[in-house]
């Protein structure tokens, strides 16, 4: 526990026999529960975290921990309505089996998915348990080692101080970022940190790819944890999530760590357009219900207004193109003027979003 708050560990595993084991077992003390889910291992995974389960304490006792059962008043029928949603959910997820036949006096939980998810299913997975045994705080550490656990404390504080609900840790501003960082992973990175800024209203967010990550139980309760994005976008997607909630986040410098034995099973050049395709989804998304469902905001319409006009302005620009390579030369006609003017309002329209965008959502950013 940290200031008497309860914290969680979720560990995301796929075929890391190799690091698993040192990842559990170099877990801080103060570490409440660690949730391993193994998301259909071909290798011994599962074997490894059973065997290290034999080594933990079998069992204690903290009356903080464990679900918790509400008894139905006349004021809390929705409190009641939420945990009866909370008990069917579970059918949402990627179907597992909870190993621990004594998992509220457990310090180490293993959940096996019966089927591959993704690195997204497995921490949703694992938010779920710990949404249910109303963990304060719930960090999550990748399995294959590329975590310092001595930066737990770091990733957990602003949390459990509550000075903000969502705590992501940020390797780009570490002064050895790109001397360890591999040249594509940091392009990569810096790509899909613009795009995220955008689709997420967290402008102010630049490491966005980073797992190592703490959230609080008021925030997971807010978040639809089944509809998270099931594979390496999940990051991307959580911030979206979160600021469709308004959530607090902010970022806490961690050191980058590579060549530990990791093999890491991401292609970046293929993970990149699926997640653009999915940050393009996200963003109209949070600003139709941010901004226009819930709590109308003009910087609904000027986006919507840039996109229009920039539609508008394609037959135009098809029309230029084809003086352009027939007759050899665009010479100024109403076609080239009405283009200009229809580039120039959506510009003017999607910056004058853009920055309400920022202003709106600073408040949300520590």
């Amino acid at each position: 526990m940290l200031q008497n708050k309860t914290i969680a560990v979720v560990i995301p595993a796929y075929n890391e026999e190799n690091q698993i084991d040192e990842v559990i077992a170099s877990m801080p003390a103060f570490v409440d529960r660690i949730v391993v889910v193994n998301d259909l291992s071909s290798d011994q995974t599962a074997e490894v975290v059973l065997g290290r389960m034999k080594k933990e304490l079998p069992e204690f006792r903290n009356e903080q921990i464990g679900p918790r059962i509400l008894e139905r008043t006349r004021y809390n029928e929705a409190e009641m309505v939420l945990q009866a949603r909370d008990e069917k959910e579970i059918s949402d997820f990627v179907p597992s089996e909870l190993v621990n036949r004594d998992p509220e006096n457990n310090r180490l939980i293993l959940i096996n998915h019966l089927k591959n998810g993704g690195v997204g299913a497995a921490i949703a997975r694992g938010y779920k348990w710990c949404k249910d045994n109303n963990m304060d705080c719930t960090a999550v550490m990748a399995g294959d080692g590329q975590m310092d656990p001595a930066e737990l404390e770091g990733i957990c504080m602003p949390v459990v101080d509550g000075l903000a609900a969502y705590v992501k840790g940020n390797r780009l501003i570490h002064r050895s970022a790109k001397l360890v960082i591999p040249r594509t992973r940091y392009l990569g990175n810096s790509i899909l940190s613009i795009m995220t800024k955008m689709a997420s209203g967290y402008w102010r967010v630049s490491d966005t790819q980073t797992g190592y990550t703490a959230i609080s139980l008021q925030a997971l309760k807010k978040i639809d944890l089944a509809r998270i994005y099931r594979r390496y976008g999940m990051p991307n997607d959580m911030l979206v999530k979160l600021n469709i909630a308004r959530c607090t986040i902010c970022e806490v410098e961690i050191k980058p760590v590579y060549r530990v034995g990791e093999n890491s099973k991401m292609k970046v050049m293929r993970v990149i357009p699926r997640i653009s395709w999915m940050l393009f989804k996200a963003f109209f998304r949070r600003i139709w219900i941010r901004y226009f469902k819930r709590d109308f905001h003009p910087l609904f319409l000027l986006y919507m207004l840039s996109m229009v006009l920039s539609l508008a302005s394609i037959p135009f620009l098809v029309e230029i193109l084809k003086n352009l390579f027939v007759a050899g030369s665009v010479t100024p006609n109403s076609f080239l003027l009405i283009y200009i003017f229809l580039v120039i309002s959506s510009l003017q329209s999607l910056f004058f979003a853009m920055w309400m965008d920022i202003q709106d959502n600073d408040r949300l950013q520590i």
